[in-house]
């Protein structure tokens, strides 16, 4: 089985979504999450989890990044076709604006 990044990109960080929804728009959202979490089943390595506020280095220092990442997870599948397919009604593409970034995680020889 091979490895995948999955980046859940959103054009509201995950930090202010949660402070602005309701507990019951947090336990619906939460719902969601966990009833494709079983359909996806043994597809899953790492759920992830929202990410805050993120920097960036680079040889001239460091500075903030105004990427729309909003969190991360860690499936796996035969090819990039069946890591798609788990992500078939994923609850993170409710959100407007939303998208799913995946990576599929390449071998290293001698790592």
């Amino acid at each position: 089985m091979k490895k995948f990044l999955v980046l859940y990109n959103a054009p509201q960080s995950a930090q202010s979504q949660m402070a602005e929804s309701s507990p019951e728009a947090a336990q619906e959202g939460m719902k969601a999450w966990m009833e494709w979490a079983s359909r996806a089943g043994s597809g899953i390595v790492d759920m992830g989890q929202p990410l805050g506020a993120g920097k960036e280095v680079s040889q001239s220092g460091t500075s903030d990044t105004n990427a729309s990442v909003g969190g991360y997870g860690i499936l796996q599948a035969e090819d990039m076709d069946g890591a798609l397919a788990l992500l078939d009604g994923h609850p993170h593409l409710m959100m407007p604006g939303a998208s799913i970034q995946v990576f599929e995680a390449l071998d290293l020889p001698g790592m």
